[in-house]
Order: structure tokens, then C-alpha cells, then sequence
């Protein structure tokens, strides 16, 4: 089975209107794109898991691609997404699913699964481990832990400096996507999507643009990424972290953050996740708030992207997992 098979369906949730990739039929898998993706980011497990038997969905979250791209940051709380996530599972699922999730995907595929457990079958997180919300604004402890130390932080950049990230992403999407997914994968981590750099230098100061793209992604590829970026903006997809203060209020005081459900978590050895702060590898943080954690999964030579860089190793993890259900 190949992406030609692909059907796009349009899920309403309120007035967000969500462009749905659809493959395969049997027990529905929804997959749950980061920043700055797509539902494309999962192709390879879309053609992989539909030929085991598995309708396998592909959302396009709110602020991308054929999505709806309300403007107000409040739009983009976890609340708010996870609802997105619940209507397609009801719509394509019959009510319940298996979450794959990457990058926030995965926060959103956890917090799902915490906050509809009866939607939500088993899930597994990629690149981004559970960290259950806390009452505290994460943007704050960012602010701290970098801008006070005149450290970039890419997170403060966007919620503090808002018109001039959108601009700067937006000024050449095609640019901005190659130097982003380069600089965070395993081939190019080194050239510095966490180096440091002044606390008034912008996203993509110091981050390369490659001859030769790596071959984990065509130019075909990186420019299905730019045109939606291009067409929609950035915007939409910025504002998920800056509506990071308005999970900490609604979901932050909830009590029992731990998950029910089976889970995992796969990442890429050369992830720059795990050194988000110094001396803690975030990865070890896996297993502690899910109840039903059924292994961590870390794909050597890989890093952030890791179901596109190492589609092989990420497959063979979910589907030992998806059987053991």
C-alpha cells in the first residue's frame, strides 16, 4: 500500500474545521504531527501499519496545513487541541484509537489519553517524553533556566518576541524548514539548534542550510513542508507554545496526572530534547507518571525526527508494542 491510496477527509470539532489523511481499514491509529509538520510526517508508518491491517489517520493539527488557523492563542491549549484529537477518533474510530504522537504530538497524544481515557486504547509518544502539566508557566522556568542567563531559548523567542518570530519563519518558508529539520536531526544536531547564542538572536541565527539535504528527507519533501508553511503561515503553529501558561491554569491543578493506558516512548539517540536542561537527559522522565509504561525504544544515529530519519527502526517499535495490545 502506497500514499497514491491516501483519501483527506475534513472532521469538524466546533467551528475548527480538521484535513484528515486517511489509509488503510481496521482499528483506527491516529497520528499526531509537531512543529513545524504535517500529517505527511507520518507517511511512513501510514503505509506500514495499513498494510498490517489498521486504519491509519493522519491529522493535520489546528494551524496547519488544511486545518483551520484560528488567530488567538487561546485557541491552541491543550484543552482545546485534545478535543480535536477526540473528534476524529469519533469520527473515524467509532469512538476509540491508538495515539501515536511526535514532537508536541506527543504531549497532545499524553494529555489525550489523560484527559479522554475512554477514547484513548494505548499511546506512544515520540521525542517528547510524559511530563505531566504542572501549575507552574513552563515559559517561566525557560526565562529563568536561559534568558537570565542571556541564553537563547527558542520557546521564550516565540511567546516574547512574537510579530518578529512569525516574520522571520515566514520571510522564506523553504530556508526556514531545511535549517530547522537539519539542525535538530542526527546528521546536523552539531551545528546548533541548542548552541548558544544572545538572548536577542532570532530562531534561525547560526543554523545551516546544507548543500546536500540528508537522505531521510527529499527536496520533494522539505518543500510539501515550506508550501503549507508558506500558504498558512506561522502564526498558528507558533502559538501552541505560547499557550503553554494557559495549560499550566486548566490542566496544571488537576489531580492523578498519570496515564492508565499502555504506553511507550521511542526516541532518537542524537535527540536535542534530551539536553534541554543541563545534567537531566529528559528521556529517563519516560516511565515515571504511566502506569502501564511498556518500554523506551532509542533508535541509535537518529535525532528529533525520528519516524522520518529512522522510519525502519520507529516501525518495528510501534508495531511490537500495537501487537502486544
Amino acid at each position: 500500500m502506497d500514499l497514491s491510496s491516501v483519501e483527506f477527509v475534513t472532521v469538524s470539532n466546533g467551528d475548527i474545521e480538521l484535513n484528515v489523511a486517511v489509509l488503510g481499514d481496521g482499528p483506527l491509529i491516529l497520528c499526531v504531527h509537531g512543529w513545524p509538520e504535517l500529517w505527511y510526517s507520518w507517511r511512513h508508518q501510514m503505509t506500514h501499519f495499513a498494510g498490517l491491517g489498521y486504519k491509519v489517520a493522519a491529522m493535520d493539527v489546528r494551524g496547519y496545513g488544511g486545518s483551520s488557523k484560528p488567530a488567538e492563542v487561546e485557541a491552541y491549549s491543550m484543552r482545546e487541541i485534545t478535543g480535536d484529537v477526540v473528534a476524529v477518533i469519533d469520527e473515524l474510530g467509532g469512538g476509540e484509537a491508538i495515539l501515536f504522537g511526535h514532537d508536541w504530538g506527543a504531549p497532545i497524544v499524553w494529555n489525550s489519553a489523560r484527559l479522554h481515557p475512554d477514547k484513548v486504547r494505548a499511546v506512544a509518544g515520540l521525542s517528547v517524553p510524559y511530563l505531566p502539566v504542572g501549575t507552574d508557566n513552563p515559559l517561566d522556568l525557560w526565562r529563568e533556566r536561559y534568558t537570565s542567563a542571556g541564553k537563547f531559548f527558542y520557546q521564550v523567542y516565540f511567546a516574547d518576541r512574537p510579530d518578529e518570530a512569525d516574520a522571520e519563519l515566514h520571510e522564506d518558508s523553504l530556508a526556514s524548514i531545511r535549517k530547522i529539520y537539519y539542525s535538530a536531526c542526527g546528521e546536523g544536531v552539531a551545528s546548533g539548534f541548542l548552541s548558544e547564542k544572545p538572548v536577542d538572536a532570532k530562531m534561525l541565527d547560526g543554523l545551516v542550510d546544507p548543500d546536500v539535504f540528508p537522505a531521510w528527507a527529499s527536496d520533494e519533501d522539505l518543500q510539501v513542508y515550506a508550501d503549507a508553511m508558506h500558504a498558512g503561515g506561522w502564526t498558528g503553529p507558533l502559538n501552541r507554545y505560547r499557550a503553554q501558561p494557559i495549560d499550566a491554569q486548566e490542566i496544571g491543578p488537576m489531580p492523578d496526572p498519570n496515564l492508565k493506558q499502555p504506553a511507550i516512548f521511542v526516541g532518537g539517540a542524537l535527540d536535542m530534547v534530551r539536553q534541554f536542561v543541563d545534567g537531566l537527559d529528559l528521556y529517563d522522565f519516560a516511565p515515571v507518571a504511566c502506569d502501564d509504561f511498556r518500554g523506551t525504544t532509542i533508535v541509535d544515529n537518529a535525532g528529533h525526527w525520528v519516524q522520518q530519519e529512522a522510519p525502519d527502526a520507529t516501525n518495528e517499535a510501534l508495531e511490537a508494542f500495537v501487537a502486544a495490545l
